[in-house]
């Protein structure tokens, strides 16, 4: 059985316990390697590493910095397919997004950031003819960066790009759930030639590692993205500390469909945005909202766009929806399709486990799950399934749809389909979310602010706010007088 190993002060190492945990492929429900349960120990070698490594990494030239990043761009492009397949085997998604969106955004983020920093500026400010005031930018130190399941290199590079492009070390933990291409990217940081000990990866638990990363008194800066409860249990440690906090939480996205829209647009744009990776996307739109007036065709032919959804291997070319990502998942998923008939919900299709044959007769599959009738404050309206399940309700007014789409405790993200171009305004500005999608789902430009209002987060990652994130700002005062 194939080990996965720690990456520590520039080596592959085994973890301190001695111990490991099974890893899971989601479409085969089978063991196909072992992770580290690492703890506070091979958190402290990791500190020490990379504590010893600041001075050098945080006074490197710019240009030197950038270049080696680059470099690990170059490999990831180069190891495009092995990554793609390893991502898919590990989360349960179907290759061909691996390919197509996981795999080239890693890539895509090492290169921005790579860039970026190159052009970072600080401000100064002429006061008068009395003195000068000007800002400086430097690195924290260790970074904490803790990654999770549903696009796992994918949003572990978008994290440690920014920190190590910033002059920061990193110690680093992805989800024990999918951690193998977090594995194969300290093999291309080695080959890079990244210094010794400027990132450190960690496999484990988080109650172990991830809670011995949070509370580490040397770690002065903590960037996570997961689930809302994990968030409060992270702020909760880390505040008291003092800690720089950047937390992408939990969402429960409205998908918002006014009778003027593109509906051919609107249609197929919203079957991708319910149910891309399974729904296990943290802006997948689970709330679909549609003006009475198209509501019955948006309906129908939403359900039976959805049927043909191909459930199954995903190694094969023709599979839309995978594996959900572990048999824990599956059982939550559900179990908020049961809450869901409980709360009086009609489930229109999907709604059950699906049973793929060969290789992947053991594997975690639930079919894409439709669901009208239900109030849209029942649970299964407030809370984050994070699975291929959506529900749709229809709303008469503007006004209505506004304070329903804002009734969760979340506000992550929104997407407004209206070709009202005085509409688009109008209630982007008011719905409560980090980030708005008019006529679109899932545009990025990685030079925007990301993240969450409300119950759905902490700060801003992306672009100069990431970078701003990782480093401390000073104000030097020179009187001129």
């Amino acid at each position: 059985m194939f080990k996965i190993k720690n990456y520590i002060n520039g080596q592959l190492v085994e973890p301190e316990s001695g111990e490991y945990l099974d890893n899971y492929n989601p479409a085969e429900g089978k063991v196909y390697s072992l992770i580290p349960d690492s703890d506070d120990r091979d958190v402290q070698k990791a500190v020490v590493a990379a504590n010893a490594a600041f001075d050098g990494w945080s006074s490197m030239p710019v240009l030197k910095r950038s270049a080696i990043l680059l470099k690990i761009a170059d490999f990831i492009d180069r190891d495009h397919e092995k990554l793609a397949r390893a991502e898919s085997d590990d989360n349960g998604k179907p290759l061909s997004l691996a390919s197509r969106v996981d795999i080239p955004r890693a890539s895509s983020n090492m290169r921005f950031y790579a860039t970026a920093i190159q052009h970072f500026a600080s401000e100064s400010h002429m006061s008068d003819d009395q003195a000068l005031n000007y800002t400086t930018r430097t690195p924290v130190g260790v970074a904490g960066c803790i990654s999770p399941w549903n696009l796992p290199l994918y949003l572990f590079t978008w994290k440690v790009a920014p920190a190590l492009a910033a002059g920061n070390t990193v110690v680093a933990k992805p989800s024990e759930i999918t951690p193998m291409t977090a594995y194969l990217f300290s093999e291309l940081c080695i080959e890079a030639g990244l210094p010794e000990g400027v990132l450190n990866i960690v496999h484990g638990l988080g109650a172990k590692a991830g809670q011995a990363i949070v509370e580490h008194p040397d770690i002065p800066l903590i960037s996570f993205t997961g689930g809302t409860t994990t968030g409060k249990h992270i702020a909760a440690t880390a505040a008291p500390m003092f800690k720089k906090m950047s937390l992408e939480l939990g969402g429960k996205n409205p998908n918002i469909i006014f009778d003027d829209c593109d509906f051919d647009q609107a249609l197929k744009v919203s079957i991708h945005s319910s149910f891309a990776n399974q729904g296990q996307i943290c802006l997948c739109g689970s709330r679909i909202f549609v003006q009475e007036g198209i509501y019955d065709r948006f309906v129908s032919q939403f359900v039976e766009r959805v049927k043909t959804l191909k459930v199954g291997d995903p190694h094969d070319e023709t599979s839309k929806v995978g594996a959900v990502v572990s048999k824990q998942h599956k059982d939550k998923i559900l179990s908020y399709i049961k809450l869901a008939q409980d709360e009086g919900g009609e489930i229109l299709c999907g709604g059950h486990q699906v049973k793929v044959e060969g290789r992947c007769e053991e594997g975690y599959f639930i079919a894409p799950t439709v669901i009208v009738g239900l109030d849209a404050t029942c649970r299964t309206n407030q809370e984050e399934i994070f699975g291929p399940v959506v529900t749709i309700i229809p709303f008469k007014a503007e006004d209505e749809v506004i304070a329903l789409a804002n009734s969760t405790a979340y506000g992550l993200s929104a997407t407004i389909w209206t070709d009202n171009l005085k509409r688009a305004h109008r209630v982007s500005h008011q719905i409560k979310s980090g980030i708005v999608w008019v006529n679109t789902w899932l545009f990025r430009d990685l030079r925007t602010p990301f993240g969450g209002m409300k119950q759905s987060g902490v700060g801003r990652e992306g672009g100069e706010e990431a970078l701003r994130f990782f480093t401390e700002s000073k104000n030097i005062c020179i009187a001129l007088k």
